[in-house]
């Protein structure tokens, strides 16, 4: 299998044999999959969307009374970052730095991803304190349904990282955590870009 390899961006190279030509495929599965998961999103934007006017909010605290754009800023900087590390563990496997680099990687990812729930936990629990809370409207009960399942994603990622992390302890770099660490990539970057649209769409709009 070539360095080009099927997919572009999903292989290891040729060096690393079979779980290069493991990767590409499964992978791309996995990316494939992941589709389905965009479409419960996409459902849950068009929702947000919809709930976004008078009626919509209840008389309820709405977004100008709800978000803080400050903390907002911070979570997209944790989870871009974290993004950015990610491509860290990348090459740390893809040309062989060794278990501590790619395990420090890790533990980095899952630090700030950490760092990314910190901060969204406080802001859920702010909203509830002003009113906020899911009962209050529709627009409050897509909003906590839209953002949160986002975050429960990010948590799922944070136990995926340090399950790898155990793997790797145990096993080594083998070519089946070289393909699971390939599909948490492609998930770790799917949060990044779900978020990218969340920051834009529901957290900017509306105070535009």
């Amino acid at each position: 299998m070539s360095d080009n390899g099927l997919y572009p961006g999903l292989n290891l190279g040729e060096t690393h044999g079979d779980a290069d030509a493991e990767a590409e495929s499964t992978v791309f599965g996995f990316w494939v999959f992941l589709m389905s998961d965009l479409i419960i999103f996409g459902i849950l934007f068009a929702s947000y969307a919809a709930y976004l006017d008078p009626i919509g909010l209840a008389g309820g605290p709405g977004p100008k009374d709800l978000f803080d754009l400050k903390s907002v800023a911070i979570q997209t900087a944790f989870l871009l970052v974290g993004g950015v590390a990610y491509g860290g563990v990348s090459l740390a496997m893809k040309y062989d730095h060794g278990r501590s680099k790619l395990i420090a990687w890790l533990l980095i990812c899952a630090a700030l991803g950490a760092g990314f729930l910190l901060f969204e936990v406080r802001d859920f629990i702010s909203a509830a304190d002003k009113g906020g809370i899911p009962q209050a409207s529709g627009w409050l009960s897509s909003y906590w349904a839209l953002v949160g399942l986002h975050g429960f994603h990010v948590f799922s990622g944070i136990l995926w990282i340090l399950a790898m992390i155990g793997q790797i302890a145990t096993r080594g770099v083998d070519d089946v955590v070289k393909v699971r660490l390939s599909m948490l990539g492609v998930f770790w970057h799917f949060l990044d870009l779900i978020w990218v649209g969340i920051f834009s769409f529901i957290f900017l709009v509306p105070l535009i």
